[in-house]
């Protein structure tokens, strides 16, 4: 202890005294600097002996003293300043961040729906790629549009989406890769499509098939496209069964590539138990999400207008209620603005511009088609799915035929809407069609025990005038509803005791919508009258 004693006051003493010393000599320069009677006399000790010359010399040499010692109290205010600057505390200052990235990202929605409308007023006035491009270069040769607009500064309002003023996220530093690659695609190289206005829906069908033919070496009988259009305006939800190689997966596949808006194929695995299987889940040990397919689907319908198609492939080899239910309870919402699907519980600053608060708008934009096994390794599907769908049974295949090569076609959601909405009012279910519906409601009460819902009724008011605007018939597609939303239930009965009952149904429909005109009715009747 001794020694440490000796040593400390030996060593760290003369450190000490050393940092003293600093302070004294600095204490000694200004209390010299500033003693100015002292410096007066010592220049009255010499001013009897100074000439000119020297007087001069003292009168610089206080100046230059003077700039010196004005230049370090410059030097040494800046340099307090820097150090002992006012700081903002930390977490009032990630608070600030904070506010502008949510800024930032409400400018890049806000930029999202301006491009949306700017789009659609693109359609509107029509013309290729190669013209808006024209008009970008040259907005000044365009002529003037409709209430003194020029066309030229609306297009050329498209071609800034190309720089699009919001930041562009790295998906590397993002916990959303996929998604986030999906916003920098349409920030940066996404133009969208000049949209046919004038096409019906009995054409887009007609077209269709013919497409499918002749591109795509896909045979299908006009009707079945029909079903499947028609279905298109009725549910967001439509299942295609059949056995295996009639075409329940070429078809939505083959819809994709006629609108230019390739499908989206999720294969359903049997190990599928709940949500997280469709729309993923935050992986707390890599700090990322891990995104399905199904999620990035949904995700990007919401940058484009046209009408896509999610594929459910093989969706009942799992149980539908299970992953599914979630699904069918947000399309239940009357309003689009609704269907909303949550993804996390609180949003990080570098999170997908279209995640608003945790939740990823599902868009109208989208419809959801399911194929379907019925075999020993499937499920049975629920009558809450079948409900909300509208089923179309493949179970053959149309024979190959000849036709003139047609390109494929550009159309909008909103076309589409607006031919199903023309539709359902230029081709209301009649009235005699309706007291026909009426009748059979109340046979089917008091022989089966079974209704029309009113799920069904709305079903059916929107399908019959779609599908007559595609070309059918009325009672064409009374006809096929009934059969898939109404008889189906008759599996549900016992059967094997009911023979009779059916055989006499089948004469009843005769009776009451005429000979021979149900005849998918009929045929699905005598159907479950020989299987049991």
């Amino acid at each position: 202890m001794d020694n440490f004693l000796k040593y400390f006051f030996q060593d760290f003493g003369r450190v000490l005294r050393a940092f003293f010393e600093i302070f004294a000599a600095i204490f000694n320069f200004l209390n010299y600097l500033l003693n100015f009677p002292m410096r007066m006399e010592i220049i009255k000790s010499y001013e009897e002996n100074f000439t000119t010359t020297d007087w001069i010399l003292l009168l610089l040499a206080n100046i230059a003293l003077i700039v010196v010692l004005v230049i370090a109290g410059i030097f040494l205010t800046k340099l307090l300043r820097r150090i002992f600057r006012f700081r903002i505390p930390v977490k009032e200052y990630d608070n600030m961040v904070k506010q502008v990235r949510t800024l930032q990202r409400d400018l890049m929605r806000a930029n999202y729906e301006k491009d949306k409308l700017l789009a659609m007023r693109l359609a509107e006035l029509g013309g290729s790629t190669e013209d808006m491009q024209h008009l970008i270069d040259e907005p000044g040769e365009s002529e003037e549009g409709e209430n003194g607009e020029t066309p030229g500064e609306e297009v050329q309002s498209i071609g800034e989406r190309n720089t699009f003023e919001s930041p562009i996220v790295d998906p590397s530093t993002s916990r959303f890769f996929r998604l986030t690659s999906v916003d920098n695609y349409y920030k940066t190289s996404y133009i969208p499509p000049v949209y046919e206005k004038d096409v019906t829906l009995e054409e887009f069908c007609v077209r269709f098939r013919a497409f499918a033919a002749s591109k795509l070496r896909l045979y299908y009988e006009i009707d079945m496209i029909r079903y499947f259009v028609a279905a298109m305006g009725t549910a967001r939800i439509i299942i295609l069964q059949g056995i295996s190689g009639t075409g329940k997966t070429s078809l939505p596949y083959a819809f994709g590539k006629f609108v230019q808006k390739d499908t989206s194929l999720v294969s359903v695995q049997p190990s599928w138990r709940e949500r997280t299987e469709l729309y993923g889940y935050y992986n707390e040990f890599t700090k990322k999400y891990s995104e399905t397919d199904f999620l990035r689907a949904i995700y990007e319908a919401n940058y484009y207008r046209d009408p896509h198609i999610l594929i459910l492939d093989e969706m009942n080899i799992a149980r539908v209620e299970y992953y599914f239910a979630e699904m069918l309870s947000i399309l239940e919402m009357p309003l689009v603005e609704e269907w909303k699907v949550d993804i996390v519980t609180a949003t990080w600053d570098n999170d997908p511009c279209l995640i608003n608060n945790g939740t990823v708008q599902i868009p109208d934009n989208v419809w959801f088609v399911g194929t379907i096994n019925n075999d020993d390794s499937t499920f049975a599907v629920a009558d809450k799915v079948y409900d909300r769908a509208i089923p179309i049974d493949l179970d053959s295949r149309a024979e190959p035929f000849e036709c003139d090569p047609l390109p494929p076609i550009n159309i909008s959601t909103d076309r589409l809407s607006e031919l199903f909405a023309e539709a359902k009012e230029k081709y209301p279910l009649s009235k005699e069609m309706e007291d026909k519906m009426e009748v059979l409601n109340g046979y089917l009460i008091k022989n089966f025990r079974l209704a029309f819902g009113n799920r069904v009724i709305k079903q059916i008011r929107d399908f019959v005038p779609c599908l007559i605007a595609c070309g059918g018939t009325e009672i064409q597609a009374v006809d096929f509803i009934i059969a898939k939303k109404v008889l189906r239930k008759f599996e549900s009965l016992s059967l094997g005791f009911m023979k009779d009952d059916l055989a006499r149904f089948n004469q009843y429909l005769d009776k009451l919508f005429g000979k021979n005109t149900m005849e998918i009715c009929k045929n699905y009747v005598e159907l479950l009258r020989k299987n049991n």
